[in-house]
């Protein structure tokens, strides 16, 4: 049965898309009980994505869908995509918005240049899902090779993995010639860049749904070299959610932040065991949405296949690993730009992350004998043309 908790996809036109382009105890001190006699709780909130309806964020439509949100005690949840035109950790700060979804270094990225205070507050994506990807024998198939060569990427902090595997393997990033492609791999093909930026989740099934001319079937793995950062020094933490370090002090806000994690996490738990169905629910979002980008079901799905990959890792969903988030963090330090410049000049605020909301909603989730933990079981996903 689908519930009826009110939804909200505001979107800018479509035109915008191309202009996108440590542990627990770092926690700042908050209650984050569920007692509602303290406080008055939260009962709407709005969480801004960084991207389009997809299953890159199936857990937050699955937990709409399914009702988990209802169940935390939310009358209304807006969940608000950007097609570029809305920088989540932009929103976050601005107040527009209760909770944003962005990638880890990108909001390293502002936090220095504003001095704004945001906390990771869960760490959904345990593993870096991007890759550079060229046609095999051209020369790219190593960080080693990006040295002189046209490297696609589609930029506004997308770029960093590659600057930080560069700098980690003592590279001259200033002889890289960054080429800013769009969301496809169309500059690939066309032969306008050496290496294409893509998720494994996305742009590498994009280039596995096109027709190979040379011999009228659809290109296969081994026709490409394919880098993976998350083989590299240059892996950095990804889908995370943030919060307002400030308002972590307000009780309800905590509070809020709890329940918020406890829904979201059994959205992705009914993902992780449900592939198809969840792929479905996205879908059905994504379609219904005032934009959305063009991708058809068999590419939700294999995308919630990949998705899921990259979150259930064998550790505790949504907390935050150290040696991830440091590494992270000396990646950012590390990486230089093709202009000199860096991502990133000193370590961000122990409050950049806590891992004491999610662990409370782990518990909670728990008691109410929902089970979190377990690795994902991938499915057999074939690719069709243009993902239809």
């Amino acid at each position: 049965m689908r519930h009826s908790t009110k939804r909200r996809l505001t979107l800018a036109s479509m035109a915008a898309i191309t202009a996108i382009a440590l542990s627990a105890c770092a926690a700042p001190a908050a209650e984050t009980g569920t007692d509602s006699g303290e406080f008055d709780p939260i009962t709407s909130i709005k969480l801004q994505l960084q991207w389009l309806p997809q299953s890159q964020f199936a857990g937050y439509y699955v937990a709409l869908d399914q009702g988990y949100f209802e169940e935390e005690g939310f009358d209304t949840v807006d969940i608000i995509p950007s097609g570029g035109d809305i920088v989540p950790q932009d929103a976050l700060v601005a107040g527009d918005v209760d909770f944003a979804v962005a990638w880890v270094p990108k909001v390293l990225g502002t936090l220095e240049a504003t001095g704004a205070e945001l906390t990771d507050i869960a760490q959904v994506y345990q593993k870096s899902g991007t890759l550079q990807v060229s046609f095999a024998g051209t020369g790219v198939a190593d960080v080693a090779d990006f040295e002189g060569k046209r490297i696609g990427s589609w930029g506004f902090g997308n770029e960093w993995e590659i600057f930080a595997a560069m700098a980690a393997e003592g590279l001259d990033s200033q002889t890289v010639s960054i080429t800013t492609q769009d969301f496809s791999m169309n500059a690939l093909l066309d032969g306008d860049i050496d290496a294409a930026q893509a998720m494994t989740y996305n742009e590498w099934a994009q280039v596995l749904e096109v027709v190979n001319p040379a011999t009228g079937e659809l290109y296969q793995p081994e026709d490409f070299d394919v880098v993976s950062y998350d083989d590299t020094e240059g892996a950095m933490l990804q889908d995370a959610i943030w919060a307002d370090t400030a308002r972590l002090e307000d009780p309800a806000y905590a509070d809020a932040a709890v329940r918020f994690l406890k829904a979201v996490t059994k959205g992705w738990v009914f993902a992780r065991d449900n592939p198809e169905e969840a792929a479905t629910i996205t879908y059905d979002a994504a379609i219904n949405a005032e934009a959305a980008f063009p991708v058809g079901p068999v590419h939700q799905l294999w995308q919630m296949n990949e998705v899921n990959k990259l979150i259930w890792t064998g550790g505790d969903f949504g907390l935050i690993d150290k040696a991830a988030w440091d590494k992270t963090v000396k990646g950012a330090l590390a990486a230089v730009n093709q202009d000199g410049l860096n991502l990133i000049t000193a370590a961000p605020a122990d409050s950049a992350y806590s891992n004491t909301y999610m662990q409370k909603a782990l518990d909670e989730l728990a008691a109410d004998g929902v089970v979190v933990d377990g690795q994902y079981t991938p499915i057999d996903v074939t690719l069709t043309e243009g993902g239809q």
